[in-house]
C-alpha cells in the first residue's frame, strides 16, 4: 500500500477499474457536484465530525477512486496521481507541497462523461487545497461534491456507499473534529492550525487488515512520503521552494 501502482481491493471489487463509462452525464448533473447546495445534510453532518487531517486523507482516497475509474480511459491520469501524492504529503509535510492549481485560464475541456467528471474532481480538490492553505474551519463541507461524484461514477454504488459510511465512522472514532462548527462565530476570519492532530495514512482507507494507531499511521505515511519523487511531481518541492 506504499504506492499508487496497485489497485486497492475495495476499488477493484466495486468494478471501478477498466469498466465501460456507462453512467449518465450532462450539465445539470455536473452542476450538482460543483455546488451540492443543502441537499445532502446527512453527509455534511457526518463529514463535519471528522478531523482536519482526516478530511485531507479522505480527499486523497476519494480522488483515488476517481483516478482508478479513469486510468484506462485517459492519457492524463499521471496528473491526477501526482495530485493524490501531494495530498498525502500535505498531511505530514505541508511545507513540501505546492498549490494544487487547476484550470486557471478556464480552458481545460469540461464536457462529456470523461472530461466532465475529471474536471469537477480536480476543481474540487483545488478548492479543498485552497481552504487547507487558508486554515479554513469549513474544509470538511467542501468534500461533499467529491464524495457524490466518486459515488456517481462507481459501477457498484452499494460497495462504495458501504466503504464511505464505514470510513467516515472510523475517522470520527479515531480522528474526530477538534471544533464544533455550530459554535464558530465568523470563522471565515479565523485560521485553524491542524499541526497537533495525528496524521492519517493511505492504509487506513484501503487496507482491510490495517489496525489504526497513531504510531503505525505516522510510520506508514512517513514511508509513503519518503518514496515520492520530488523531481518529477510538479506539486511537490523541498521546503525552501514551497509557496
Amino acid at each position: 500500500m506504499k504506492s499508487l501502482e496497485k489497485v486497492p481491493e475495495i476499488i477493484r471489487e466495486a468494478k471501478s477499474v477498466g469498466h465501460v463509462i456507462d453512467f449518465k452525464w450532462n450539465e445539470k448533473i455536473m452542476e450538482k457536484f460543483i455546488d451540492p447546495a443543502g441537499d445532502h445534510m446527512g453527509l455534511e453532518n457526518s463529514l463535519s465530525g471528522i478531523g482536519y487531517k482526516a478530511s485531507l486523507g479522505l480527499t486523497a482516497a476519494l480522488l483515488e477512486w476517481i483516478y482508478w475509474r479513469y486510468k484506462s480511459h485517459v492519457e492524463s491520469s499521471q496528473d491526477t496521481k501526482q495530485r493524490i501524492e501531494a495530498l498525502w504529503c500535505s498531511i505530514s509535510n505541508p511545507e513540501y507541497t505546492k498549490p494544487l492549481v487547476f484550470d486557471l485560464n478556464m480552458d481545460v475541456p469540461a464536457s462529456g462523461p470523461i472530461d466532465g467528471p475529471i474536471w469537477v474532481a480536480l476543481m474540487n480538490v483545488r478548492m479543498i487545497d485552497v481552504l487547507r492553505r487558508k486554515g479554513s474551519y469549513y474544509l470538511q463541507s467542501e468534500i461533499i461534491g467529491l464524495a457524490l461524484l466518486a459515488r456517481h461514477i462507481s459501477p457498484k454504488k452499494k460497495i462504495f456507499d458501504k466503504w464511505l459510511k464505514d470510513t467516515i465512522s472510523e475517522l470520527t472514532r479515531f480522528m474526530p473534529c477538534q471544533y464544533n462548527q455550530e459554535d464558530l462565530n465568523d470563522a471565515s476570519k479565523k485560521v485553524y492550525n491542524p499541526s497537533t492532530e495525528p496524521v492519517i495514512c493511505r492504509e487506513f482507507f484501503f487496507d482491510p487488515f490495517y489496525k489504526y494507531s497513531a504510531k503505525s499511521s505516522e510510520t506508514a505515511i512517513k514511508d509513503y512520503v519518503a518514496s515520492l519523487n520530488y523531481e518529477t511531481n510538479p506539486f511537490l518541492c523541498f521546503p525552501k521552494e514551497a509557496s
